[in-house]
């Protein structure tokens, strides 16, 4: 094992290890692995409607034997050792509770889920990578959309205690098994909930954080704020131990964005903003007296050179507000298709050859949330938020509002599920070794590397002399 050999705890406003050596937790994202993102692989819709059509066409061993190849692929050894070249020191491990437990058999846990946890926080650990566990899906959904493997835009966790059970219940399993590991900086509760009351979030948070330590004292926990992890006022309470997580992401390095500097739907952004968005989503940390880390942020690029200009300075006003206020990060995300990553399967991979022309066209329906601009076919589209306009004008639903909602509903949700069955249908006919070759277009052999993004986090991640 690798040279990580004390727990990391936290001392006012540090992250250190036992003997109090400072630990400055700058590190990645590793999106679209135990948590599969539709733009980060370039399916449509949510994870488990998707695994459940490929398996109606693949049959449900060849499926499993796809999905195990490309968990494999996906990370290894050679991952690992770039993340450390960089001089990043963490890998954020965001994990899906559907590897560890079924719906059919709700507290009966799958030792077969730990197998690809297992193998990649011995990689980190062997390269000098320390790792946080991040619960980013559970039961029912705790958040609105896709990255919660949410089928509706109903967040049913909030709603049902049953679901919050097995939430508990998965963690104090996870606790029990990684308490003696110090290659684990921590435990990520819960990513980016979203409950509308701020009611229920505080009284999950206050259950939870008990049973974690009861079985586990030691560990630091990474608390996200509410609504996206951008608000603070769930927490009635400082704890021991722990960081409270905020993400921040800049408007205008976002699918829609627009000029940097420039507005951007109608908000000017530019570095002071960066920079009042941070203090305000780090205002609790900073009260408090607690690290700062920013658990997720980065912009997605757009292929376009002149924009892509703009994103990289987006991502170097940022990383400089980090630095000057002493905050760690882990940029999101390490590995995809080409929108955000650090290395990327190329146009002329096995992959996007394959998939390529069918991730355009769920471009062009705006089917993709994250990856698109949220138009879609505007002769369509258009008419609905404008009767949505003006039929509702004062309905602004949790958690951004009408226009939001509108699209959630019309381009991720009725654009997106009619197209799975379309996205499965192109697994069909492939052999064996063929479903193994595009699996392995993940591995980093076989994918590119964004060299500009790799050297502004290098730079970043440097020690300050």
């Amino acid at each position: 094992m690798g040279q990580l050999t004390s727990l990391l705890t936290t001392r006012g406003t540090r992250i250190e290890t036992e003997d109090g050596e400072g630990v400055h937790l700058k590190g990645v994202g590793l999106g679209g692995w135990m948590n599969m993102e539709n733009f980060i692989t370039g399916y449509p819709a949510n994870e488990a409607l998707m695994r459940s059509s490929v398996a109606r066409v693949l049959g449900q061993e060849r499926s499993a034997m796809f999905f195990d190849r490309l968990l494999h692929s996906f990370f290894g050894p050679a991952d690992a050792e770039l993340l450390a070249s960089m001089g990043l020191n963490h890998v954020r491990l965001p994990i899906n509770y559907r590897h560890f437990e079924d719906d059919e058999r709700p507290f009966e846990i799958k030792e077969d889920g730990f197998r690809h946890l297992d193998r990649v926080i011995d990689l980190c650990a062997d390269a000098g990578l320390y790792t946080i566990i991040d619960l980013h899906a559970a039961p029912g959904a705790q958040n609105h959309h896709w990255h919660s493997d949410n089928v509706t835009h109903v967040p049913l966790f909030w709603q049902h205690p049953h679901f919050q059970d097995r939430a508990v219940h998965l963690w104090e399993v996870l606790a029990d098994r990684y308490k003696d590991r110090p290659e684990v900086a921590g435990y990520n509760l819960l990513n980016e909930p979203a409950d509308e009351t701020h009611e229920r979030l505080t009284r999950f948070y206050e259950r939870i954080v008990g049973a974690v330590r009861a079985i586990d004292p030691r560990h630091i926990l990474f608390l996200d704020g509410n609504t996206y992890s951008t608000e603070f006022d769930v927490f009635q309470e400082v704890w021991d131990n722990t960081v409270y997580t905020c993400h921040d992401y800049a408007s205008a390095g976002l699918s829609f964005g627009g000029e940097y500097p420039g507005y951007t739907r109608g908000e000017w952004v530019d570095r002071d903003l960066l920079e009042e968005k941070f203090l305000r989503r780090s205002e609790y940390s900073r009260k408090t007296g607690t690290p700062i880390w920013v658990g997720e942020f980065g912009p997605v690029y757009t292929g376009e050179p002149r924009l892509d200009e703009q994103r990289a300075q987006i991502l170097d006003d940022q990383l400089e507000i980090y630095s000057r206020y002493d905050a760690g990060w882990a940029i999101w995300t390490y590995k995809d298709i080409g929108l955000q990553g650090i290395a990327y399967t190329p146009g002329d991979s096995v992959w996007m050859q394959r998939f390529g022309a069918f991730a355009a066209k769920k471009h062009r329906l705006g089917a993709d949330r994250w990856g698109t601009t949220g138009v879609g076919e505007a002769a369509v589209t258009d008419p609905v938020r404008q009767l949505a306009d003006r039929e509702f004008p004062t309905f602004q639903p949790y958690p951004w509002g009408r226009q939001d909602w509108v699209n959630t509903l019309l381009l991720n949700v009725m654009m997106a599920q009619p197209l799975v069955d379309e996205y499965a249908e192109l697994y069909r006919g492939m052999s064996d070794d063929e479903l193994l070759e595009l699996a392995d277009s993940f591995s980093l052999e076989n994918c590119a590397v964004r060299e500009t993004l790799a050297k502004q986090l290098t730079a970043a991640a440097a020690p300050v002399s």
